[in-house]
């Protein structure tokens, strides 16, 4: 079967469970981060690579200082989804021989200006030469209280779905210059008992209901809901992706005081409830269309 029949989700489904997994490994693939135990210390090792292809996840005359900042983001857009500090990356940098240094620096130059954001410190890598287009890897490692990590597995029926931000902006250039909720993430942690969290990387039709199977459960969007960027439609919104924002469920107990709380210590940034999960997934009045998926 040829990948674009099978698809990304179903491909990973397929070689995971081969994987050799060691006993200090505390989640593996199939979450936003891997979680490991440290050799010794409190505190739990989180471990997060991504990658920006041209043509994929940008156009070719893109400013090369966007694709950098881009290409460290979505990793710790990823450290976010779990309540992670990032603290060092590797940058692999994969690109024809015909490039121009010049672009390159500006492409060093995004990443430490994104890395620089959330003190990190990129501390190695690799380089490589292709006869296709670039591609820019970066590997982001650190760590998560054990008593804070969030995964996507620990929602549960009755939760409520909230989610940070506005939806459908990518096409206005947002996927270029978004900034991960990790200070967002860390202060939910804190302060409230956040069942699961997942980054809207693919589009909500995407990762909500990753969110909810690997939670086993069933959830209900309300459109009417969805807050929308300027400019989008309520389809964008759905199913373009690249949003960046966080999608996390919560007991409806605290549905008050996190309203409360939250536009206190952020007012500039929308927080909205967007539906909730339940035993059965059966989406009601509106089917949530594909977003992105990889390989179709």
């Amino acid at each position: 079967m040829k990948l674009r029949q099978l698809g990304e989700d179903r491909l990973l489904a397929r070689l995971i469970p081969s994987l050799s997994i060691h006993k200090g490994v505390v989640a593996a693939a199939g979450d936003d981060c891997a979680v490991v135990e440290p050799p010794r210390g409190k505190n739990l090792v989180l471990l997060k690579t991504d990658c920006v292809v041209e043509k994929i996840h940008f156009a070719t005359g893109a400013n090369p200082v966007s694709i950098g900042w881009k290409a460290m983001m979505r990793p710790l857009s990823d450290f976010a989804a779990m309540s992670g500090v990032p603290q060092f990356a590797l940058v692999t940098l994969i690109v024809p021989s015909r490039t121009k240094d010049e672009w390159v620096k500006r492409i060093y130059h995004g990443l430490n200006r994104a890395a620089a954001r959330f003190d990190v410190s990129i501390v190695g890598g690799e380089t490589s030469g292709t006869g296709g287009p670039t591609v820019i890897s970066v590997s982001v490692s650190g760590f998560v209280e054990r008593d804070r990590l969030v995964s996507r597995n620990g929602g549960k029926a009755g939760d409520d779905l909230f989610v940070t931000g506005l939806l459908g902006g990518s096409g206005r250039g947002k996927h270029l210059r978004f900034v991960p909720r990790i200070e967002e993430s860390r202060w939910l942690t804190e302060k409230f008992s956040v069942h699961a969290m997942i980054d809207l990387s693919d589009g909500l039709s995407v990762d909500v209901p990753r969110l909810a199977r690997a939670s086993k459960v069933g959830f209900k969007i309300d459109m009417e809901n969805l807050p929308i960027a300027r400019g989008a439609k309520i389809d964008n919104a759905i199913s373009d992706g690249e949003d960046y924002e966080l999608l996390f469920a919560i007991s409806p107990r605290d549905r008050d005081r996190l309203h409360q709380s939250w536009c206190q210590k952020f007012p500039k940034l929308a927080l909205t409830r967007i539906g909730r999960l339940n035993q059965k997934s059966k989406i009601k009045n509106r089917k949530l269309q594909s977003g992105y998926l990889h390989f179709k």
